[in-house]
């Protein structure tokens, strides 16, 4: 069993790292002045009328999204006067001539943005989501102009000249200690984002920053046709021997969607490795496959991001220089809990001799396992998942499809993912069939406290489709902040995939573990009971926001919970105790892989991260086989979860140099389960002070300080070695 791997959207959107946070989310958009030879798109800002579904406070419950009303010529317009109503708001508070107050400066710019905001929000989420041709072009033509706003926001001299006041008088203007935290935070924003430079360094930044939204969007949307282009067609049923008919019927209903009646498709996920290697017995198929997902993006073709990668690359490397930094994860990690590059390389090489270790004796088993049945070859990483699995059926007499009849995604969802939120913190939830949704695969709850007050809706999107990005997420539609009296409107997506008419949806072990994770995330925006929207919900350091995501994952097995919903879909017997047994004894399986490929990827990043000036690649594919040589990492028989021309966390994901963020916050989230079973396990008190104290308070302290009020310590790294099986026996 792996910990999931999956990430936020919420506080690392799609484009800029520069970014702060207004009280509807961004400070992005572009002004009027910097848009002075852009007249041709002039119109679309002229279009926006009373008409438009973004024009007015939405009617629904919480405002959320009229998706029912929302048409794609709706965003641009929406955007563009979004832009121009913060610009015009922002104004006002650079040129008040009033002396800067917390009020009337700080508290101000948290109440700007409020029509850009909703509207990127729901742009944002549809392009990630539910994405088409023009979502896309609207994308590429708006990024650029986002990066101008921020930059005219954050680069404004009269605006920084008052958050400075604000900041040198915070420690006698009788804030209390969140709003000090607010005002250092606003401060150290205008700072990262270059407020301190040279007029001539600004007019730089600006550039590198257009460039990069461009380069940002481009990537995603190329990466998006390849995963579509490159999944596999197969002609004859017989080739998918080994899947089962669930996956077979899945896999024809791909077909038919692509108007390919009469054939079998294979998606890809986004991952290396993919779900169908599993089970495939045709090897040459799983070849196919392989190649298919780890040479997605490298065919030289219209879809191929090897140069947007090196170009990036470089940018990062210029804009880290510009803002006085010796690498770009310099800059990004100075924010974060971890501070130094040094200090996350070492949390991930430190793992690196008893994970290979532990991979290579993972990967003799599966040898000898090869020649035993007179295979006559040596293992590729194409078998690496099938042969693993029949290790797995041998040592633990377990395999998938004995266990996915227990798993129907409904169950899961509402008497697993449901009943833990219930006995932690003792939410209940209502579907809501009367808000309109965006794809007809959408579900939406409404989410009650124990006193049974309304305080959110949520909204999940589990299947896979083509015009969706890979992987797996969480974000808001509307932030809950006190300020603006806003409750929060959050949503998970995923990319399971979608059964055939009439079939059950039946998920593996990992794909639960998903669902947790990702309401995890949920959770963390759900719960939050935070003032002022620049610190509501997952808007935490990087290294902190996965967290609790990761955290919610150990319910999925707790025994409780998993009683509760691991019942057999036909005939609602609950899952035999040898098999829940069995379960628990393979959770460290194959976890020499699973962390060495995690540990390839995480390490990947920080290479492109620490880039120098002198130190420009030219090559994407020689650069990433040397860097995973010289930490020590190199082993084709485990590629890296992600190869860098995929790598959508570090290149258009807001996680660069931060993917080793889910290693950091696990260390954190298996301290904090083992202090949940040092106190009683799964109880209303604990799951109410883990809410108090950690979900309720979004980013309103340091985050290292906040998990020490609750842990009573500093983490220790003992709970995650012992989960992932690399201790010593």
């Amino acid at each position: 069993m792996t910990k999931h791997v999956s990430f936020t959207i919420a506080a690392l959107t799609i484009f800029f790292l520069t970014t702060t946070m207004t009280p509807t989310g961004f400070l992005t958009g572009a002004t009027k002045h910097m848009r002075d030879s852009d007249t041709a798109q002039d119109t679309s800002a002229a279009a926006f009328t009373s008409t438009n579904p973004f024009a007015q406070p939405s009617p629904l419950l919480y405002q959320a999204p009229p998706f029912d009303r929302i048409k794609d010529s709706d965003y641009q317009p929406a955007l563009e006067e979004g832009m121009r109503q913060q610009f015009a708001e922002i104004e006002k508070i650079a040129d008040n001539l009033s002396p800067a107050t917390f009020e009337n400066t700080i508290v101000a710019m948290e109440r700007t943005g409020a029509l850009l905001a909703h509207t990127e929000k729901v742009f944002f989420a549809m392009t990630s989501a539910n994405t088409d041709d023009t979502l896309q072009r609207i994308q590429e033509e708006e990024a650029p102009r986002l990066a101008a706003h921020a930059d005219a926001i954050h680069l404004n001299e009269k605006l920084f000249r008052r958050v400075k006041e604000v900041y040198g008088q915070r420690d006698k203007s009788g804030l209390n200690v969140v709003q000090k935290f607010l005002v250092e935070r606003y401060y150290k924003d205008f700072v990262r984002a270059g407020a301190l430079l040279s007029e001539a360094d600004k007019k730089k930044l600006r550039e590198l920053n257009q460039e990069e939204s461009k380069l940002v969007t481009s990537f995603q949307n190329r990466l998006l046709a390849a995963t579509k282009a490159g999944a596999l067609v197969i002609d004859g049923k017989q080739e998918l021997d080994g899947l089962s008919e669930a996956e077979i019927s899945a896999a024809a209903e791909a077909a038919r969607q692509r108007g390919l009646d009469g054939k079998w498709v294979l998606t890809l996920q986004n991952t290396t490795q993919q779900p169908a290697q599993v089970s495939l017995r045709n090897r040459d198929l799983r070849e196919k496959l392989f190649r298919a997902s780890t040479l997605r993006a490298e065919h030289a073709d219209s879809n191929d991001t090897r140069q947007i990668i090196l170009r990036l690359a470089e940018l990062r490397i210029e804009k880290a220089k510009l803002l006085g930094y010796p690498t770009y994860a310099d800059y990004i990690l100075a924010d974060d809990m971890a501070k130094t590059p040094e200090a996350a390389i070492k949390l991930l090489t430190d793992l690196v001799p008893a994970t290979t270790k532990k991979a290579e004796s993972e990967a003799a088993k599966m040898q000898a396992l090869v020649d035993k049945q007179g295979g006559n070859f040596k293992l590729e990483p194409w078998d690496w998942q099938y042969y693993a699995e029949q290790v797995r059926k041998a040592e633990y007499a377990l395999d998938d499809n004995q266990i996915k009849p227990y798993f129907e995604l409904n169950r899961v969802l509402e008497d697993g993912v449901f009943y833990a939120a219930n006995q932690l913190y003792g939410l209940t939830f209502k579907e809501r069939k009367d808000i309109p949704v965006y794809n007809p695969d959408v579900r939406v709850f409404e989410v009650f406290d124990a006193n049974g007050k309304s305080i959110a809706l949520w909204y999940c999107d589990y299947f896979k489709r083509d015009n969706k990005s890979g992987g797996a997420w969480e974000d808001t539609f509307v932030d809950g902040t006190g300020l603006l009296h806003t409750k929060p409107i959050v949503f998970n997506v995923t990319n399971f995939p979608k059964p055939g008419p009439g079939q059950p949806a039946l998920l593996t072990y990992d794909e639960v573990t998903t669902m947790f994770h990702e309401f995890g995330h949920a959770l963390h925006s759900m719960l939050t009971n935070v003032e002022y929207p620049r610190l509501t919900g997952t808007n935490v350091p990087t290294d902190f926001v996965e967290f609790p995501s990761q955290f919610n994952e150990h319910w999925a097995l707790y025994p409780k919970v998993l009683e509760h919903y691991a019942k057999h879909y036909k005939t609602g017997e609950p899952m035999p105790p040898e098999l829940v047994v069995k379960i628990r004894k393979s959770k460290t399986f194959n976890q020499g892989f699973a962390t060495l490929e995690y540990l390839e990827a995480a390490l990947l990043d920080m290479a492109w991260h620490t880039l120098k000036d002198e130190k420009h690649p030219t090559n994407v594919d020689s650069f990433e086989t040397n860097a995973l040589k010289e930490f020590n990492v190199y082993m084709p028989l485990v590629p890296p979860r992600y190869h860098s021309t995929y790598f959508a966390h570090i290149w258009s994901l807001g996680y660069a140099a931060g993917y080793f963020a889910y290693m950091w916050a696990e260390v954190l989230d298996d301290d904090a389960y083992a202090w949940f079973t040092e106190h009683g396990g799964l109880t209303r008190a604990n799951g109410e002070r883990f809410r108090t104290m950690i979900l309720a308070r979004g980013g309103t302290e340091d985050a290292g300080a906040m998990y020490r009020a609750f842990r009573g310590r500093d983490p220790k790294v003992d709970a995650l070695l012992k989960e992932r099986g690399l201790t010593e026996k």
